[in-house]
């Protein structure tokens, strides 16, 4: 019957990790961020208060939560929105500290397609959109890499970057030891890393001066890693951060090498990035480039083995869209 609406879908975390292969997800990304009828507007944050202790009691203060909304689309194919919170006191409880969900709707006539697992998409995408970046910013004999941080990025870190760059060794830090053995045990069990020398790393300081490249997937207010310990040539990804006080890196960093983000938007708005401008240390003219223009080539990657290179990733909504696109089945 005309007008005969397709029923809605939906998708839960395993059929949302089913469809996104890291081959296909990067390519995804790399095609939608250069297509010139994608679009997405900035996103907006809403700070959720935390209830209220009644008993006058400090002991059991909980941190405000956050609500992000990040729509996007596609002129004449999808539009994907995005829904995200993110409450800080969710893993002493056993919760994530971020979930999501993604909703679906065409963009030729605005009918909602139906939704899936945001967590899943989201850990994926991001840890995808790092390695798009990977790709050209890393040194191509690049052998060792370090994680830094235990949360639900940090297996999907390993796994995208090793889609990208062959590694001899990778290592996991955390503050809490217990979490950086599960991880590296879970990469253990997971085929495609089973052959892989994945191990807990002890030291900080030792293995970021021993690492080729560095991927931070925090949400540390304090920075971690030390500028002055990085060797020529290192590629340091930054994930974790994207509000004005979390930071992952210290200044060094920022003064030692040459900076990329995702956007100039959303990418300067983490404190990694937000903390130098506001100084002075950086400033938006040093940024050498965004995502779209390291897919394009209208900016530079890395000219030389030497160049140290930091990307910041903060999440934009087109690699929402791209993964969602193969989720239902539209790319």
């Amino acid at each position: 019957m005309k007008g005969d609406v397709q029923p809605m879908r939906f998708f839960g975390p395993n059929d949302v990790a089913a469809a996104l292969p890291w081959n296909a997800l990067i390519a995804a990304i790399e095609e939608v961020v250069v297509d010139a009828h994608a679009f997405a507007p900035e996103r907006t944050v809403h700070t959720v208060p935390a209830p209220t202790d009644t008993s006058g009691s400090d002991s059991n203060s909980a941190t405000d939560g956050a609500l992000l909304l990040k729509p996007g689309w596609v002129v004449g194919d999808v539009i994907a929105v995005k829904v995200v919170t993110f409450f800080a006191d969710n893993g002493s409880a056993g919760l994530p500290t971020v979930n999501a969900g993604v909703m679906l709707f065409s963009a030729t006539n605005g009918v909602f397609l139906g939704a899936c697992d945001g967590n899943e998409l989201t850990t994926r995408r991001t840890a995808a959109a790092s390695a798009v970046a990977a790709k050209r910013l890393a040194r191509s004999d690049a052998r060792r890499l370090l994680v830094v941080g235990t949360g639900a990025l940090a297996p999907m870190a390993v796994q995208a970057h090793c889609a990208v760059r062959d590694y001899d060794l990778v290592e996991v830090w955390g503050r809490d030891q217990a979490k950086a053995h599960a991880v590296v045990d879970w990469l253990g069990h997971d085929d495609d890393h089973a052959d892989r020398p994945v191990q807990v790393a002890d030291n900080l300081d030792t293995s970021v001066s021993e690492a080729d490249v560095i991927c931070c997937v925090t949400g540390s207010t304090e920075p971690l890693v030390k500028g002055e310990l990085l060797s020529a040539g290192t590629h340091v990804d930054l994930i974790g951060s994207f509000t004005p006080q979390m930071r992952e890196t210290d200044d060094e960093v920022v003064r030692r090498a040459n900076v990329w983000v995702d956007t100039r938007t959303d990418g300067v708005l983490a404190g990694d990035i937000a903390q130098p401008l506001e100084s002075g240390l950086l400033t938006m003219d040093d940024i050498k480039g965004d995502l779209a223009e390291l897919v394009a080539g209208t900016a530079r990657g890395r000219t030389d083995d030497a160049e140290i290179t930091l990307f910041k990733s903060a999440g934009i909504a087109l690699e929402d869209v791209a993964a969602a696109r193969l989720v239902f089945g539209n790319r």
